[in-house]
């Protein structure tokens, strides 16, 4: 890469909608393709059903702080989470928001905004518990630093080998998040 940049990241939703492992798999592709990153998980009290979001940072430039305070996109999969991290995102930023949760009018004229219905099309491929990945898919084609392939081929590295069976499903969420905003 001949241009310096940093992202910073905030995923954002319930827990049991695979957050912590959508940031994970982002650090990890990122990582294995010579970006610099860290990677910051945070848990509600109760896990599954409670609050879940997640921090990145990736670049090609060492990261001197892995906090995200007002991230350059923000990724939120359900209401809640719009709510509370929708006044943090920089001016400039982008958002990722999964209209088959919210909602919600978006009253910032200041940044770019991608809406897909997220859990529908993990439901049309058979694999609601997909949408996470669905969303990485959609987050990697909005941008140009990695490729929805990139992850898809990262995928043995993070999920457990007792989830190997549903290395496929998860690509083909990561590619049908991609062509769903081409």
């Amino acid at each position: 890469m001949t241009n310096s940049f940093q992202e910073k990241i905030t995923i954002a939703g319930f827990g049991g909608q695979g957050i912590m492992l959508l940031g994970k798999l982002l650090a990890q592709t990122a990582m294995k393709n010579n970006l610099n990153v860290t990677y910051m998980p945070a848990y509600g009290a109760e896990v599954r059903g409670g609050t879940a979001n997640c921090m990145v940072c990736l670049g090609t430039d060492p990261i001197a702080n892995p906090m995200v305070i007002n991230p350059d996109t923000l990724i939120v999969l359900n209401k809640a989470s719009f709510s509370k991290f929708l006044p943090k995102l920089k001016s400039g930023g982008k958002i990722i928001v999964n209209t088959s949760k919210i909602d919600n009018a978006i009253d910032r004229d200041d940044i770019e905004v991608i809406a897909a219905p997220i859990d529908d099309i993990a439901i049309a491929l058979d694999s609601p518990k997909s949408a996470n990945m669905v969303a990485l898919g959609i987050f990697l084609q909005s941008h140009s630093f990695l490729s929805p392939q990139m992850a898809c081929d990262c995928l043995c590295d993070v999920l457990a080998k007792r989830y190997h069976s549903m290395l496929q499903v998860n690509a083909d969420a990561i590619l049908k998040g991609a062509q769903s905003i081409q």
